[in-house]
């Protein structure tokens, strides 16, 4: 009945086939005087989804996951991965040949502190790492005695024969209608903030950056509308692009030369060394930018100067135009979440439906809109026990059937030209336990906690992830992921520089969409989690002595009414429930049939 198609279940590869490929790594070490090396889960700009040309650490340990890293020592091997991954890795990778470690605390660099010993050479790719985490290796190479050694090139790339060819995805122009703003707008606002770090030229090694600033995306990586890309935009004169040509219509490539030069991505190296030369400082995002334009600039004569990309807050803060699409494309997921929700409801408890189905289902309804472009991240549907891993991804393998008594957690998102959406629901199949229940409300509270909040300009995100956490915490319960990100516009679907989390540095600004996903996992039993995209938008406050703001709720799904405990609730929680309940209605009901638009009235009917 359903088809997906931008997404597999197949298992990825794991056993002998892995455990030779670390015997080869070894030897090719080896073979270079090299005792260790660092292999992060990166590409060259840290993005999210890389190319399979750049799936080195899912290649040589089998762990697919979104964030981690393994080092590969003479006679010790681990993978590094946070909280997320952690019951993930551990059936990913061969435990015989790696040990699953903690990413951040206590860190890979503590684990080769005591692991390093004098006269050991580590490398590592300085193209795959930031400057900031060269220089952590850097320090624990120091304190072990040992020499960390920026390698010409990767080690790895030289066992891995069958490595597939970088992406050649079209480039697509995004126009004003999508935009809301000409490039060399943008331009003119980027030139100010070079001068106001009073450095001559920008490097922008994020292609997220490069795809704001020139109206521009592709189709290079999975999920992300990305062209990767370069640009340098000097304080004064055409900024250049560094793209593969082969990406660019004639069209694209007007479109861009309107406004910049384009050259080759080997034409990066040289024009940078032209420029240092001559004195230059450069400004570098100390998140995205590689270690090794640091190195290149520096050593040339330049002077690298670490900065945050000043792109990346204009980006975040959308335009007018931007914030009526995300609008538009959370009505129009609207209608496909209540059709789905609904085809849940009839059908799951036969006890016929399984996670994959329900993945496939999701993706068609979307598909139904004439307007999908992507799944904005692979959906995250787990059952029972797969509920409670927080970034599971079913496979063939693992895949588990629906069963009464279980709590489905639903987590996916869409990727439409006008905007990126994200969402999850956990739905009861049959009657829910009176524990899961409780979980659910204390989450549920945390939600409407966030949603209602009302906070004076220059908040930060970790000063309100506390909200998401108190009724959890009054239970001596807690989550092990931040309360939300940032989302872009038709973009990466995970944005900075704002999120709500205790490491939320960045002012949450009026125009940002951040999301709100308070969760609560049981291991083994069920997990929980309850997202909606919100928008930063001004809020009016008599007698307000600052500027004060709030979040508008995008998102517009039914929460499901059974798995509430209605005394739990404070009065103004149920009737924030009602009335975003009776929005959902008012917004989507039109757009859906008769039995569907039956099943919205009971889905959304006021508690009372």
């Amino acid at each position: 009945m359903f088809e997906a198609h931008f997404q597999t279940f197949e298992e990825p590869e794991s056993g002998v086939a892995l455990t030779a490929r670390l015997a080869a790594f070894r030897a090719e070490l080896a073979r270079r005087k090299l005792t260790g090396f660092v292999i992060p889960r990166a590409d060259q700009q840290q993005n999210e989804y890389v190319a399979p040309s750049e799936e080195r650490l899912a290649w040589l340990t089998g762990f697919t996951g979104s964030a981690g890293m393994a080092i590969v020592l003479v006679h010790q091997a681990a993978v590094f991965v946070d909280g997320r991954y952690t019951l993930q890795a551990a059936k990913q990778v061969d435990v015989r040949a790696w040990k699953v470690e903690s990413l951040i605390d206590p860190s890979p660099e503590s684990w080769l502190t005591r692991h390093l010993v004098a006269g050991d050479r580590l490398g590592f790719d300085p193209w795959l790492h930031t400057s900031a985490a060269a220089e952590r290796l850097q320090a624990a190479c120091a304190k072990a005695g040992a020499e960390l050694v920026a390698v010409e090139s990767n080690p790895l790339d030289s066992v891995w024969t069958e490595r597939p060819a970088p992406p050649l995805g079209p480039v697509a122009i995004h126009g004003a209608p999508f935009s809301g703003e000409a490039e060399a707008e943008k331009l003119k606002r980027i030139t100010a903030e070079i001068d106001r770090l009073g450095v001559d030229a920008l490097v922008l090694s994020d292609s997220h950056a490069v795809a704001w600033t020139f109206n521009i995306r592709g189709a290079d990586v999975s999920h992300t509308p990305l062209p990767l890309s370069y640009a340098l935009v000097p304080k004064a004169g055409r900024p250049t692009i560094f793209i593969d040509h082969r990406k660019l219509s004639n069209s694209a490539r007007d479109h861009l030369e309107q406004s910049a030069d384009v050259a080759e991505p080997e034409a990066l190296t040289p024009a940078l060394t032209a420029l240092a030369q001559r004195g230059a400082s450069m400004a570098l995002d100390s998140a995205t930018a590689a270690d090794a334009l640091s190195r290149l600039i520096n050593g040339a004569g330049g002077k690298a100067v670490r900065a945050s990309d000043p792109t990346a807050l204009l980006k975040a803060c959308k335009n007018p135009t931007e914030i009526e699409g995300t609008r538009n494309a959370h009505r129009r997921d609207a209608v496909a979440l209540a059709r789905f929700l609904a085809w849940i409801d009839r059908e799951a408890p036969s006890g016929a439906l399984t996670e994959i189905d329900t993945v496939e289902a999701l993706e068609t309804f979307r598909r139904e809109t004439g307007a999908l472009k992507d799944v904005s991240f692979p959906t995250i549907a787990g059952t029972g026990p797969n509920g409670a891993i927080v970034h599971y991804r079913v496979t063939r393998k693992t895949n588990r059937r629906i069963a009464l008594g279980d709590l489905l957690l639903i987590d996916s998102g869409a990727q439409y030209q006008d905007g990126t959406t994200d969402v999850t629901r956990t739905i009861a199949i049959g009657t829910p336990t009176a524990e899961m229940r409780d979980r659910f409300t204390r989450v549920l509270r945390g939600h409407i906690a966030i949603a209602r909040a009302v906070f004076p300009d220059g908040t930060t995100g970790a000063q309100l992830d506390s909200l998401a956490r108190q009724f959890l915490w009054q239970a001596g319960l807690d989550f092990e992921h931040g309360t939300g990100h940032g989302v872009g516009s038709y973009l990466s679907v995970h944005e900075g520089p704002a999120r709500i989390s205790k490491l939320g540095t960045a002012p949450l600004r009026r125009g940002m969409i951040l999301s709100n996903e308070p969760g609560y996992y049981k291991t083994d039993a069920f997990g929980i989690r309850i997202e909606n995209l919100e928008l930063v938008v001004a809020k009016e406050v008599s007698g307000a002595e600052k500027p004060i703001n709030a979040f508008e709720t995008l998102t517009l799904a039914p929460i499901d009414r059974r798995l509430i405990d209605l005394t739990m609730l404070s009065v103004d929680e149920l009737s924030w429930l009602n009335d975003y309940h009776a929005r959902v209605r008012h917004e989507v009901r039109p757009h859906l049939d008769d039995s569907d638009k039956l099943w919205l009235d009971a889905a959304t009917a006021a508690l009372a």
